[in-house]
């Protein structure tokens, strides 16, 4: 399977963690919290934690004094066609490909859920084929980019399709209001909204860069769900951040990378790019002292975190577009998502 085009969306408006933390001063919900709650958020929102600015999709920062059930899943059925199709025409233009080449659409997303499913909206507004295969994935948090590209390369490989269109989307801020809870405040502070796409197909790009999926690997831990994982209460996405989850994403993607690199007797110092998923700037910490990397392996996941924040299941595909904008050297790279499960992935690719 080869990636031949990558394209990425964001909402129009985009915020600095000041100026956050600046509307949560002018409104009157901020004193509605407890002291902890109000040490949490100026702490995370003005402290050192790798973000400077998120994409969200709000047209003004109030909007998140108003969050009830509907209106929530209003913003989720607003922005996210929007965003998924976006992403998925600049995946098209990158390739140098017709919508009507597409043989199927994978769609995934955590932050929301529509009936018929996302692929019926972005289908219609590219203009897919009727009868392209469509498959909605759902409740795979972060990590769902890896399986959804996984779906893909099963199709390819089984001859049912010669190119298909993955994408994933996030509308992070339809899970956004303030309340005691610090996964709620927290998940508020990191996390912010766009959608990624990849044209994937059977045969290489005529032009461009080479990227060939290689091999890959997972690993789903049951015992650890409760670690990091969304639920409903009172009609509205809580997210359930822990402790413990860097050093156990650490761990398991220390796990799949050296399955994978040891099946194909390739030792690490043979990985010119590393594309991580970020959680945050904690995770990234973790990863480096677990694999003993350098702080430049994680340049461009850090980059990505800085700018977007915490984007969810697009987030790998903003970083492997970043690591090709700016030229990273050919060879052996390693992408890695986790999240929600706890699950982790991993992908070897090649690039030339």
């Amino acid at each position: 399977m080869f990636i031949v085009g990558l394209g990425t969306a964001t909402p129009p408006q985009r915020y600095t963690q000041s100026q956050c933390w600046d509307a949560l001063q002018a409104g009157d919900q901020l004193q509605r919290l407890d002291r902890r709650a109000r040490a949490i958020l100026q702490k995370v929102l003005l402290g050192d934690n790798g973000i400077r600015t998120r994409f969200l999709a709000l047209d003004s920062l109030t909007e998140v004094f108003e969050s009830t059930p509907d209106i929530l899943h209003q913003r989720f059925a607003r922005h996210a066609p929007v965003l998924a199709a976006q992403a998925a025409e600049r995946a098209l233009q990158h390739a140098g490909a017709a919508p009507e080449q597409m043989d199927a659409v994978i769609i995934s997303t955590c932050t929301g859920y529509l009936c018929p499913g996302l692929t019926s909206y972005v289908a219609e507004r590219l203009g897919l084929r009727p009868d392209v295969v469509a498959l909605d994935l759902v409740g795979q948090g972060c990590g769902a980019a890896l399986p959804n590209m996984r779906t893909a390369e099963a199709l390819l490989t089984a001859k049912r399709c010669r190119r298909v269109l993955s994408v994933c989307v996030e509308v992070c801020s339809a899970a956004f209001y303030l309340d005691n809870d610090p996964g709620v405040l927290i998940s508020g502070c990191l996390f912010g909204d766009g959608a990624a796409a990849a044209v994937l197909s059977d045969t290489p790009h005529s032009h461009g860069r080479r990227i060939e999926w290689k091999a890959c690997a997972s690993v789903t831990d049951p015992l650890e769900r409760d670690t990091l994982r969304f639920e409903q209460r009172n009609g509205m996405l809580r997210n359930i951040l822990t402790a413990p989850v860097p050093q156990l994403a650490a761990r398991h993607a220390e796990g799949v990378l050296d399955q994978v690199l040891n099946e194909r007797n390739i030792p690490r110092s043979r990985i010119s790019a590393w594309i991580w998923h970020a959680g945050g700037r904690d995770v990234l910490a973790a990863l480096q002292e677990r694999l003993g990397l350098a702080a430049t392996d994680l340049n461009w996941s850090s980059k990505v975190l800085s700018e977007f924040g915490n984007l969810s299941s697009p987030f790998v595909y903003f970083v492997l577009q970043a690591a090709l904008t700016e030229n990273a050297p050919g060879g052996w790279w390693w992408l890695s998502s986790f999240g929600a499960g706890f699950s982790c992935h991993g992908a070897l690719l090649e690039v030339a």
